[in-house]
C-alpha cells in the first residue's frame, strides 16, 4: 500500500470517528415498565441542566448524566392515564425529541406518554368497531378564510343510508388545535367505547379550529353557527333540529361553548362546558346584566353542565359562573371531581357528555 493511500486510510477512519462522535446515539423515550414507573432519556454532550416536567408531576424533576451525554431519569409508579410532559433543557422548554407522540398545540413544546395499566380505560384502543376521523377544509364566510375541522362518524356510519345522526361540536382549549381532542383527549376511541358498551348514542363529532386571532373571539360564534354547520349539514346525514346537536368544549373552548350555546339556545339543546375561562369580552358582553327567560331557555335545554376540577386554577371563577347560572334560574348539573386544568380531566368530563346526550 503507498504511503498516499495509507494516509488516506488513516484519514477516512478519523472522519467516521469523528462523525460517529457527532451522530447522537439511538435512543428510546419515554419507557413505560411493568410497575408503571416511566423512565425518560434525553442525549445532549453541551447541557448544564435537564428537567423533566409533567402533568404525573407535582414539581420538576432532575435527569442525571452520564459520560456519553445521556441523561435519564426513572419516576416512580404512575395511575394509568394519558400524560403531557416536557423538558427543560438550560431553562428552554422541548419536547422529547425521541418521542413521536406530540401535544397538538400551537404555544406549549409537549409531548404525551400513555401508561395503560392491566385494564383498558375509556380512552383506549379496544377490539371494538371503530369510527372514522376525516380531516376536512371549509370555507368560513364569517372569517373570511379557509379553515380546517375534523369530523368523527361513527361505526357502520353509512353516509348514503336512511339514518340521520345527532351532531356534538367539540372545541379545544386556548392554543390547542383542532386534532387536540383527538391525539390527547382520544374523543374517538372514547365515544367508539362508549358506543360499544351501549352507553353513547352512535353520534357525529365536529371538532373545528377554535382560535380565530387576531378576530374578535365572537367571530367564532358567528362561524359556528353559519358556517361549520352549514357546511356539516351538507355533507353528512344529520338531524337538523335543535334535539339533535349539543356544544362542549374545554377552557377557552368552554368559554366559547357558554356563549354559543346561550346565544342560539335555539340550536344546541345540550351544553356541555369542561373548566371554562370566562375571562372574555365576548362573555361580558352575554352576560353581564343577562335577563334570561328562564323558564324557556329550561324548555328549550334537554341537558347543561358544567365540569371543574378542585385544583383547576379556574376553580373559583367556574363556582361564580354556576353560581350565576343558579341565580338566573337556569338549570344547570355541575361536575366537581379531583384534579386541575387537565387533558386527564377533560377525557373524563367527555365521558361524563357523552353518556348524557342524545338520550
Amino acid at each position: 500500500m503507498s504511503k498516499a493511500a495509507f494516509f488516506s486510510l488513516i484519514l477516512g477512519f478519523i472522519s467516521m470517528s469523528a462523525l460517529a462522535q457527532q451522530r447522537p446515539p439511538a435512543i428510546s423515550s419515554p419507557n413505560v415498565h411493568a410497575d408503571n414507573s416511566i423512565t425518560f432519556t434525553y442525549f445532549s454532550r453541551t447541557a448544564r441542566e435537564v428537567k423533566l416536567s409533567g402533568e404525573f408531576l407535582k414539581e420538576p424533576v432532575l435527569l442525571t448524566k452520564d459520560t456519553s451525554g445521556i441523561w435519564r431519569v426513572t419516576v416512580p409508579p404512575v395511575t394509568p392515564d394519558i400524560y403531557p410532559y416536557n423538558f427543560t433543557v438550560d431553562g428552554v422548554g422541548v419536547a422529547d425529541p425521541n418521542n413521536t407522540q406530540i401535544f397538538a398545540n400551537e404555544r406549549f413544546k409537549r409531548s404525551i406518554v400513555e401508561v395503560k395499566g392491566d385494564k383498558p380505560l375509556v380512552h383506549s384502543l379496544q377490539n371494538i368497531p371503530h369510527g372514522k376521523v376525516t380531516y376536512h377544509t371549509y370555507s368560513s364566510k364569517t372569517l373570511n378564510t379557509t379553515r380546517q375541522l375534523l369530523v368523527y362518524t361513527p361505526p357502520n356510519f353509512d353516509a348514503s343510508g336512511k339514518t340521520k345522526y345527532p351532531v356534538l361540536y367539540l372545541i379545544h382549549g386556548g392554543s390547542d388545535t383542532e386534532e387536540t381532542w383527538t391525539k390527547v383527549g382520544r374523543a374517538n376511541f372514547i365515544a367508539d367505547n362508549l358506543i360499544a358498551q351501549g352507553k353513547a348514542k352512535p353520534m357525529i363529532i365536529v371538532m373545528p379550529y377554535g382560535n380565530v386571532r387576531p378576530a374578535p373571539m365572537a367571530d367564532f360564534t358567528k362561524d359556528v353557527v353559519n358556517d361549520i354547520i352549514p357546511f356539516v349539514q351538507a355533507n353528512y346525514p344529520t338531524q337538523t333540529d335543535s334535539k339533535g346537536r349539543a356544544v362542549a368544549g374545554f377552557s377557552v373552548g368552554g368559554g366559547q361553548t357558554l356563549n354559543i350555546g346561550f346565544t342560539n339556545t335555539d340550536t344546541f339543546a345540550y351544553i356541555c362546558s369542561y373548566a371554562p375561562y370566562t375571562a372574555t369580552d365576548e362573555f361580558k358582553k352575554n352576560f353581564t346584566d343577562w335577563t334570561p327567560d328562564a323558564d324557556k331557555v329550561n324548555k328549550q335545554l334537554k341537558l347543561f353542565t358544567i365540569s371543574v376540577g378542585t385544583e383547576d386554577f379556574l376553580y373559583e371563577s367556574v363556582k361564580q359562573n354556576i353560581a350565576m347560572f343558579q341565580e338566573k334560574k337556569i338549570k344547570v348539573e355541575p361536575l366537581i371531581v379531583s384534579g386541575g386544568h387537565t387533558w386527564m380531566n377533560c377525557k373524563l368530563f367527555l365521558a361524563n357528555s357523552l353518556q348524557q346526550i342524545f338520550k
